[in-house]
């Protein structure tokens, strides 16, 4: 808070007008006053404010605001304050559209702060480093990570300096009680003169004495109240910060980045448990010196509060369940105890896990009420709290869980049972060493959904997803929005897709602005869909049109292929990946026969398909479409190895010969089995046939930006993913027509197949081998 300790005696002086620049209504003087410490140990200037892909973090960091300032304004005693800060509190939610406000608005002020300070030789010159941090290659400084270390070392300097205090009192009680003693004999002797002269020095020294005790006295009450102040603001940004933590583990399941290191934590929670512990104890010695004050009471009563809510926050789940769990399934969960090393030996203490609705997870209320109503029957529901000695940490570990049978709540309208959420709660009692009485202590899991097939598990997941990426930081457990804007879909779906693939290739705007177009069932439109509200229904109840899936269904498909069989081609761009027919034409309607690119299949679950220039039955030219390979199809021949056997495809978009980009793809034959067997392969076979009924459609109209679509704008895809490869789109050339599906003539080997009805033509395999002569 140095910033903020130098600037307040500067705001008297300041203008109007420069008091309303720095803090406007958006973020008020009252935010900064309260969260001075929160606000400076943040690291507003690590923001690259253009960047779509840091908004998550800001939006994190706007969370914590709220929620620290509902904090403050319940600690508050003014009721007026107290309202005022609630409001505030309210209105911040004006940055929630585009949190890189919030992150612009508070670097700003911080940065104008510097600077008045800096013009007024107070030591904070404006844009520069500050002492001790290297400047960057761009001449900004570089932030430094600030934690909670710098609070808890002043605790325990004003610790100090409260038992400093306390023993010179006892000191200066010491030379009081004996001057007193002194003095009485000299009432007795006979020298009237040296009487009255030692008695007057020794009654100065005694008023002295007093004086120095009476100050002494207050400094230590005063330094007392400070210290619990203190204590109070550094555990209000712990327990922020274990939620933060809680939060994060949250998001990590679409697959935001996650540090789930519990130490510094764990250090924290027990450095103040330490301070609060001494605070205690300096309390206790003061009430005997001085007696039952009402200030002392209060401090006490503080403490007291301070500690059951450290003791109740400090447990933890540490490997949540799996968020869908099957039932007669096993599953395991961890959970951990920051305050393990300080609670009282003897007594064994075992947790307890039972399973509970989103109902009774929001009636908890108060931590030491469980639930009684049994929703659920759990197999090895109890496991005692250990040390590790080596890892320094005290958890339960529940290696075989099972949930043998689920109670269904009522469900309401359409809702199914893959929507509805649970969740585990975890409970205790323990002792704390130095504290009379046990403490009950619990913790819920994130939520879950139960199902009792595999067929559910798709669904459920989705409700898990829509969960994990919309819910709002210290919501009520567990209330969601019913409608999001697209761009955080996109934020979710991206990182979802990224992180179950295990690649660093993100899904660019071209594949956004596809998947918009397939779940708003609007194909022809070119808006801006990033603001537009996406609904719970639109996501995962209502199927697409002219399918019998979801769209999540239909991404999670596209997912599980792209982890289990092309990983490595998307990595390296050979992939378009979501690409619309509109956008597919304008790519390839002026290249040669045989130009291809690789995108997922609009029709199918779980497919990719080629789509390739080829030669229409007039002499001209049109995109065609190969029927999308499954999981299963690439499993009996990987896509490389496809990609070789079609014989009329010949360049990957933009113009790359493919043996070149997949030869690394290809299969190496083996050679004969010493069995005397010889070898076979399985062959893609595409044969266009006859084409003469082939009525081409009606090219598609679209209202699409010509520079939506210009080849030269297409990011990320080609060959190692080199953007530079790209040529400009002409624009003189006129879009081709879209085939209609191209058939499939049979060969040596074949599966009786009924084509699938789609806009995509068939593939098949063949097996080439020589039988053994009998």
């Amino acid at each position: 808070m140095a910033l903020w300790a130098q600037m307040t005696p500067q705001l008297q002086y300041l203008p109007t007008q420069t008091l309303n620049e720095l803090y406007p209504e958006t973020l008020p003087l009252d935010v900064r006053h309260y969260l001075a410490n929160w606000i400076e140990d943040q690291i507003w200037e690590e923001f690259d404010v253009d960047s779509v892909e840091q908004e998550p973090r800001a939006r994190l960091l706007l969370d914590q605001m709220v929620l620290l300032l509902q904090e403050v304004a319940q600690q508050n005693p003014n009721v007026v304050e107290k309202v005022k800060l609630q409001h505030i509190s309210k209105n911040l939610s004006v940055y929630q559209p585009q949190p890189m406000e919030l992150v612009r608005t508070v670097r700003n002020m911080l940065r104008k702060e510097r600077q008045l300070l800096g013009q007024a030789g107070l030591g904070f010159p404006p844009f520069q480093p500050m002492p001790g941090v290297p400047p960057a290659a761009n001449g900004t400084p570089q932030p430094v990570r600030e934690d909670s270390k710098a609070d808890v070392d002043n605790l325990v300097l004003k610790v100090l300096e409260i038992q400093n205090c306390r023993q010179t009192l006892h000191q200066l009680q010491e030379d009081l009680n004996w001057e007193k003693q002194e003095i009485e004999p000299m009432q007795v002797q006979n020298d009237l003169d040296q009487q009255h002269s030692d008695q007057v020095i020794r009654q100065n020294r005694i008023k002295q004495l007093e004086y120095n005790f009476s100050v002494c006295a207050k400094k230590r009450l005063q330094l007392l109240q400070e210290a619990v102040y203190a204590l109070e603001q550094c555990q209000s940004c712990l327990i922020l910060r274990i939620k933060s933590w809680r939060w994060e583990q949250h998001r990590a399941t679409i697959g935001v980045h996650f540090n789930d290191n519990l130490g510094f934590l764990q250090t924290w929670c027990e450095q103040l448990l330490g301070v609060n512990s001494n605070l205690r104890q300096e309390l206790m010695l003061m009430k005997r010196d001085h007696g039952e004050a009402e200030q002392l009471h209060t401090l006490q009563e503080s403490l007291e509060l301070l500690l059951q809510t450290l003791v109740q926050n400090s447990l933890v789940v540490d490997k949540q369940p799996p968020q869908v769990i099957k039932t007669q399934s096993k599953f395991s969960a961890t959970v951990r105890y920051l305050l393990g090393e300080k609670m009282a030996p003897g007594k064994p203490v075992v947790l307890k896990a039972q399973i509970i609705t989103e109902a009774q997870a929001r009636n908890l209320g108060q931590q030491s009420i469980v639930p009684n109503e049994n929703v659920g029957d759990l197999l090895n529901y109890t496991a005692l709290l250990e040390h590790n000695t080596a890892s320094k940490s005290t958890c339960a570990t529940f290696r075989n869980m099972s949930i043998k049978k689920i109670k269904r709540a009522d469900r309401k309208g359409s809702e199914s049972v893959t929507e509805e959420k649970f969740a585990l709660l975890f409970n205790t009692e323990i002792t704390i060493t130095g504290c009379e009485s046990p403490y009950g202590i619990q913790t819920i899991s994130l939520p879950v959904v139960v199902i009792v097939h595999g067929s559910q598990e798709i669904n459920a997941m989705a409700t898990i997803i829509w969960d994990c990426a919309f819910s709002e930081l210290n919501r009520i457990p567990f209330v969601i929005p019913e409608r999001v804007p697209w761009k955080q879909m996109c934020e979710a779906l991206n990182s979802k897709f990224m992180s179950e693939v295990q690649t660093q290739r993100a899904l660019d705007r071209y594949n956004f602005h596809f998947l918009a177009q397939k779940i708003f069932d609007q194909p022809d439109i070119s808006d801006d869909f990033g603001n537009i509200p996406v609904s719970w229904a639109q996501f995962n109840k209502e199927v697409l049109p002219g399918r019998n899936f979801t769209f999540w269904q239909w991404f999670e498909g596209v997912i599980d292929l792209t982890k289990k069989c092309l990983r490595d081609y998307w990595s390296e761009g050979l992939i378009f990946g979501f690409i619309g027919k509109h956008h597919l034409h304008v790519l390839l309607q002026n290249k040669p026969n045989g130009t291809f690119l690789l995108r997922f299949s609009d029709s199918e679950m779980g497919g990719i398909t080629i789509a390739y220039v080829g030669p229409s039955d007039n002499g001209g030219r049109k995109i065609q479409n190969i029927q999308p390979f499954t999981k299963k199809d690439l499993d009996s021949a990987g896509l490389g190895d496809r990609i070789r056997d079609i014989s009329c495809i010949s360049y990957v978009y933009p113009d790359f010969v493919k043996t070149d980009v997949f030869k690394k793809f290809f299969t190496v034959l083996s050679p004969p089995n010493p069995d005397g067997y010889l070898p076979f392969k399985l062959t893609t076979v595409v044969n266009p046939g006859d084409l003469s009924s082939s009525t081409p459609s009606i090219p598609p109209q679209t209202d699409l930006p010509q520079d939506f679509y210009d080849q030269s704008m297409v990011p990320g895809y080609g060959p190692n993913m080199n953007p530079s490869h790209f040529s400009p789109h002409p624009s003189n050339c006129t879009p081709t027509y879209m085939s209609d599906p191209v058939p499939v003539q049979g060969s040596i080997y074949s599966s009786s197949m009924p084509p699938a009805p789609s806009d995509e033509s068939m593939g098949m395999d063949s097996l080439e081998g020589i039988l053994d002569q009998f």
